[in-house]
């Protein structure tokens, strides 16, 4: 299998499932050999015999983002398997939607511990051969809930909204090793997470879609697209940027 992620190695978190399953399957697809990396060992297996079956190259490795041991022994072990890390896919995340006077500092802390210091983890661990090697490429994905607010998430709002501020930053600190840093804001999109959010209600679906100036739910392969895209050569002068990706939900 051949295309524009040609000899790129990359590392998609969160890969068992939904998104990062989409995006782990798009990267093999356009030539990259992917880490499919996920808390879940046992799916990660299976979406990357998935990408093998289409012809790509990929591995499976267990990871745990929020845990700075588990993740630097995921990194030596991609580096063992795979060569260096080329690009690094920020994609997992967990939430417990509710609203906030009614949550607890327990699951502050997790939603915390996954979505804001897990970019973190797997950055400090990635960057030292990205910035060895003179180049690489992130892409985190945030969440358009981090950019105008969600009612019902605000820790989790917070943590994306942190994760734009990062990627800001650490895009600038990054430039002059020709590191691109960007992150993705997905709209509701179709995934298990949103689905058990919903908790079966049909009726959370249909309202989100009347909203879209699109008409539906975003789809896991409308985020894989546009990460490919951003670790792909042509986003080469592209760094620091946030990018929705939310069927016109939100424009600004």
């Amino acid at each position: 299998m051949t295309g524009q992620l040609d000899g790129r190695i990359a590392l998609v978190t969160g890969a068992g499932s939904g998104i990062g399953r989409a995006i782990a399957l798009r990267l093999a697809r356009d030539g990259a050999a992917v880490a499919v990396s996920d808390v879940n060992g046992e799916s990660a297996a299976v979406v990357a015999a998935a990408a093998v079956a289409e012809g790509g190259r990929a591995i499976a490795i267990t990871l745990d983002v929020s845990s700075a041991a588990s993740v630097a022994a995921a990194v030596a072990a991609v580096e063992t398997q795979l060569g260096g890390i080329d690009a690094l896919v920020n994609n997992a995340g967990w939430e417990q939607a509710e609203p906030f006077l009614k949550s607890s500092e327990e699951t502050w802390d997790r939603i915390i511990a996954i979505n804001l210091k897990g970019v973190l983890h797997c950055c400090k661990a990635t960057l030292p051969g990205m910035v060895a090697r003179g180049r690489g490429a992130i892409v985190s994905i945030a969440s358009d809930a981090g950019r105008v607010g969600s009612s019902g998430e605000a820790v989790y709002s917070a943590t994306k909204g942190g994760i734009i501020a990062f990627t800001k930053t650490l895009a600038r600190e990054m430039a002059r090793n020709h590191i691109n840093v960007n992150c993705v804001c997905p709209g509701p999109t179709d995934t298990p997470l949103l689905a058990a959010l919903a908790g079966g209600n049909p009726r959370l679906a249909e309202s989100l879609q009347r909203a879209i100036p699109w008409g539906r739910l975003g789809q896991p392969e409308d985020i894989a697209g546009v990460v490919a895209f951003l670790i792909g050569p042509d986003a080469g002068f592209i760094t620091g940027q946030t990018l929705s990706v939310s069927g016109g939900l939100t424009m600004a």
